[in-house]
C-alpha cells in the first residue's frame, strides 16, 4: 500500500502526512479504554478541499480511513485498526463566522467545543451544547455521536441546535449545505443522515448551530430525597413551576455520590448525614425579579411537601462550582477506578427499577463488586459504571452482557449520548428493529460503497 502513501503525500504535502513514530499515541486509542493500534499513516488536512482529495486517493484504493476528533469518545468509533489511515481533523479549527441577525454559528469540524462556547458567549449568545470534555471534544465530533450532555432537558441533543453541515462523501464529493435558516422544507433533510453516523457515512467539516440568547441568572441546588420516586416527583415540581427554565437536573444514587465527595478538594459532603438519593437541580434564565427568590420558593415548597428531605442552595458562584463539583467527578474515574463506562437511556419512569435489579444483577455475577449510578435523568439517560480494579473477574464484555439484557427487556437503548462505535456494536440489535439495521445497511451501501468509511463501527 506505498502507493496510496505516496499519493496522499503529493496531494496534501509531506507535513500533512505522518507514518510510524511520527504519529503520536493520542491517535492510537480514544477514552473508552479500547486496545490502542498504531494506523498505517495519519492525515492532517487543513481545508475540505484536501479532505476531498484525501477521501478520493483512499477510495480509489480501497483503503479504509477512520475520522478522528478530539478522541473523547467512550464507545471506540474513533480507534484505528493496524491497516487503517485515520483522518484527523484537528487542522480545521475556527469559528468562520458568527451571524447576530441569523443567531447561528459557522464552524469548522475541528473546532473545540469551548472555543466555539467563548466565540458565541463574546458576540452576546449561547451556544448552549456543553460537556465536561469541552475543552477536548471537537464540535465535528460531537455531531458524528449526536452527543447529549447536561443541558439537554433545556437545550436539546447536538441535532437540535444543528441547522446546516458540510461533509465530504467517500469518494471525495463535497455536500455542502451550509443552511441558517430554522424553516428549510426542501426535500430530504441531507444533514441528518450523518448526525450519530461516527464517520460512518461522510467525514463532517463544517457546521452551522443554532445559538441562544444567554442565561446569566442561573441558580444551583443539591437535594436529598428519600428514594427515586421522590426525584420523579422533584422533577415534575420543577417543571410545572419553572418551565423551561430548568437547567439541569442530575440523579445521583448514594455510590457515586460518596465516591465522588471523596474526590472533591473539600472531601467533605454538604449534608451532615448520608441519603438515600441525590440530585443536583439548576435554573438557568434569562434573567427576571427576584429569580433567585422564585428558585427558593419552588425548593421551598418541594420540602414542605416532603418531596425533598433536605437541600443545600449555592449562595454564590464557588459554592455552585463545588456541587458541581461532585456531579463532574467523573473527570477523575479513570485515575481513581478502572472504569467499565455504560452509557444508557430508559423510559424515565422505569430507571429506579432497572438499576435496582441491575445491581442484584451485578452483585450475582460477582459478589465482591464496585458499581456506580447517576445519570440526567430529566432525558431518560443513565451511566452506570463498574470498577474492575474492585471487581475481581468482572470485564467489560461480562457487564454490557448483563446490563445490556436489561436495557432490552426494559425497552430502552444500549446507546444514550456516546455513539455505538465498536463496544456496542454487538448489542445494536437490542434497540433497533430487523428492518431498520437493514435500512442503515443500504444507506452505508449507498454513500459509501467500497465501505471505506470507519470500517466495523456501529454496523
Amino acid at each position: 500500500m506505498t502507493e496510496v502513501i505516496a499519493a496522499l503525500r503529493e496531494a496534501l504535502g509531506d507535513d500533512a502526512v505522518r507514518t510510524g513514530e511520527a504519529i503520536g499515541e493520542r491517535h492510537h486509542t480514544d477514552w473508552s479504554g479500547h486496545a490502542p493500534a498504531q494506523p498505517r499513516a495519519l492525515l492532517l488536512p487543513r481545508t475540505t478541499e484536501e479532505v476531498a482529495a484525501a477521501l478520493r486517493i483512499c477510495d480509489a484504493h480501497r483503503q479504509s480511513v477512520v475520522p478522528q476528533g478530539g478522541m473523547t469518545g467512550l464507545a471506540g468509533a474513533a480507534v484505528p485498526t493496524a491497516g487503517d489511515i485515520v483522518l484527523s481533523l484537528e487542522r480545521m479549527s475556527g469559528v468562520e463566522e458568527i451571524d447576530p441577525a441569523a443567531a447561528t454559528l459557522t464552524v469548522l469540524a475541528g473546532t473545540p467545543l469551548q472555543v466555539a462556547q467563548e466565540a458565541a458567549a463574546a458576540q452576546g449568545f449561547e451556544l448552549a451544547l456543553d460537556f465536561g470534555a469541552r475543552g477536548s471534544c471537537q464540535i465535528g465530533g460531537n455531531i458524528a455521536t449526536n452527543a447529549g450532555g447536561l443541558r439537554v432537558i433545556q437545550s436539546g441533543m447536538t441535532r437540535d441546535l444543528l441547522l446546516g453541515l458540510e461533509v465530504v462523501l467517500a469518494d471525495g464529493t463535497i455536500l455542502s449545505s451550509l443552511n441558517k435558516m430554522v424553516k428549510n422544507n426542501t426535500g430530504y433533510d441531507l444533514k441528518q443522515l450523518f448526525v450519530g453516523s461516527e464517520g460512518t457515512l461522510g467525514v463532517i467539516t463544517r457546521a452551522v448551530l443554532r445559538l441562544s440568547p444567554p442565561r446569566p441568572q442561573r441558580h444551583t441546588a443539591l437535594c436529598a430525597l428519600a428514594d427515586f420516586d421522590g426525584a420523579l416527583a422533584l422533577l415534575g415540581h420543577m417543571r410545572r413551576r419553572l418551565g423551561s427554565d430548568v437547567g439541569a437536573f442530575e440523579l445521583m444514587w448514594p455510590d457515586f455520590f460518596d465516591l465522588c465527595v471523596s474526590l472533591t478538594r473539600s472531601k467533605t459532603s454538604p449534608f451532615a448525614a448520608a441519603h438515600p438519593m441525590y440530585v443536583l437541580v439548576e435554573m438557568a434564565s434569562i434573567g427576571g425579579d427576584d429569580d433567585a427568590g422564585r428558585f427558593a420558593a419552588v425548593l421551598g415548597d418541594a420540602l414542605e411537601d416532603g418531596i425533598v428531605t433536605d437541600a443545600v442552595i449555592a449562595q454564590s458562584a464557588s459554592d455552585a462550582a463545588a456541587l458541581w463539583e461532585i456531579r463532574e467527578c467523573t473527570a477523575e474515574f479513570p485515575v481513581a477506578l478502572d472504569p467499565i463506562n455504560l452509557d444508557i437511556s430508559l423510559p424515565i419512569g422505569r430507571i429506579g427499577a432497572f438499576v435496582d435489579e441491575c445491581r442484584a444483577a451485578f452483585a450475582a455475577a460477582w459478589p465482591v463488586h464496585r458499581a456506580f449510578f447517576f445519570g440526567h435523568i430529566g432525558d431518560s439517560n443513565l451511566h452506570v459504571t463498574v470498577d474492575g480494579r474492585t471487581s475481581p473477574g468482572a470485564t467489560h464484555a461480562g457487564v454490557d452482557d448483563i446490563a445490556y439484557a436489561l436495557v432490552r427487556q426494559y425497552g430502552g437503548s444500549v446507546s444514550a449520548e456516546h455513539g455505538i462505535g465498536v463496544l456496542k456494536r454487538p448489542y445494536l440489535s437490542y434497540s433497533r428493529m430487523p428492518a431498520e439495521l437493514a435500512t442503515m445497511r443500504r444507506i452505508k451501501q449507498a454513500l459509501d460503497p467500497n465501505g471505506i468509511l470507519n470500517p466495523g463501527k456501529v454496523l
